[in-house]
């Protein structure tokens, strides 16, 4: 059973057939979209889906000079773009897409929950602080709306 280190990743778009044409004058089967296509449904650019491939991050498979993105690599730049909202580090993001694929060592699970501790105290702090900063500017406003 592989943990579960972020909350499940929800359907991306509707599972219906790919109508565009893939590199090579080829079709896109089922799930399976190009970079055009895959940078259109994350709202992305293509640069960026080329940038995660180059971390190791994305695995498309290749159709000549093509790429061809899987559900596997759909839901793997979903987790990308929840980490990168999270502020999680792209290594850190490759960790936690090792750990759902059941490949992370005990080590770097064990890393990646102490990472996720971290991070939720560093948003807590930011929220707090900006709470306090929205709290002193109302005070302002209302000192000057007097």
């Amino acid at each position: 059973m592989k943990p579960n280190l972020v909350e499940p990743i929800q359907s991306m778009g509707s599972d219906e057939e790919s109508t565009g044409t893939g590199l090579a004058g080829t079709v896109a089967s089922g799930d399976d979209l190009t970079i055009s296509e895959m940078a259109a449904k994350f709202d992305v650019t293509p640069r960026a889906l080329r940038f995660y491939e180059s971390k190791g991050l994305l695995k498309p498979a290749r159709e000549g000079r093509g790429r061809i993105y899987r559900r596997d690599d759909q839901q793997h730049l979903a987790l990308i773009l929840k980490g990168r909202k999270l502020g999680f580090t792209i290594v850190e993001i490759g960790e936690m897409i090792a750990a759902e694929e059941g490949h992370a060592s005990p080590r770097a699970l064990r890393m990646t929950r102490e990472k996720c501790q971290e991070q939720i105290a560093h948003l807590e702090h930011q929220l707090a602080e900006t709470t306090d900063a929205l709290a002193e500017l109302r005070r302002m406003l209302m000192a000057l709306s007097r």
